[in-house]
């Protein structure tokens, strides 16, 4: 009966919390349709609210967002939004932060996390993964002898929060799996192993010795 029980675990965990994150999306995108006049929304012209519909609101508003920002005009709209947003102190601060960080990780010329390391972390002899972020800023690299980088460790199996250190490029080894499998390797604490990949250029694969043969009896 134990293992019937952790079978069936094991079949509706992942599901249950698939359907769970999928109905907080949709819940949280169906909130976009409050941008509709109370007139014209589903429930009030059909009689009934159409469950998904903020999905396809929230795709339709990223979209025009988009084809707006790609142009002259719609470029000098968003200077002078930020220039307004630049002159309420508090919220200065938040934006700036905000877009710097996203203007770095969604960049297509940015190495942030496109990398996964292997690195001494929290003490030496003790390996864990952690991820590329860039290199440290100009003053405080004037401060090191060698090739500094500057690198993510995450916690697990929450890797949103971690810890950013500043490494000798000499102790860091890069690896040759993705930053998705590396991520899935990090969430699972270790049970979901990467899948084998090819050694680096340079790198010659260790092979493991045979076992010794006895001796022929005599």
């Amino acid at each position: 009966m134990k293992r019937y029980l952790i079978a069936g675990l094991l079949v509706w965990i992942p599901l249950g919390i698939t359907l769970w994150v999928l109905y907080f999306l949709l819940s949280a995108l169906d909130q976009t349709m409050l941008l509709i006049p109370y007139a014209w929304r589903p429930e009030q012209v059909l009689g009934f609210p159409i469950p998904g519909l903020g999905v396809v609101m929230g795709f339709l508003i990223l979209l025009s967002t988009g084809v707006v920002a790609a142009n002259i005009f719609g470029a000098r709209l968003i200077v002078a939004w930020e220039k307004m947003l630049g002159r309420i102190p508090f919220v200065k601060s938040i934006y700036s932060s905000v877009k710097q960080v996203s203007d770095t990780i969604l960049s297509n010329k940015s190495t942030a996390f496109r990398k996964a390391l292997l690195v001494e972390f929290p003490r030496r002899d003790s390996w864990t993964i952690a991820f590329q972020t860039g290199s440290p800023a100009e003053e405080i690299a004037e401060q090191f002898d060698e090739q500094y980088v500057s690198v993510y460790v995450p916690t697990t199996p929450n890797p949103t929060s971690g810890y950013f250190v500043m490494l000798p490029k000499s102790q860091v080894r890069e690896l040759q799996m993705s930053v998705d499998e590396a991520l899935k390797y990090i969430v699972s604490m270790g049970v979901l192993e990467p899948h084998c990949h090819a050694p680096s250029p340079g790198r010659t694969p260790v092979i493991p010795a045979p076992p010794p043969t006895a001796p022929p009896a005599s």
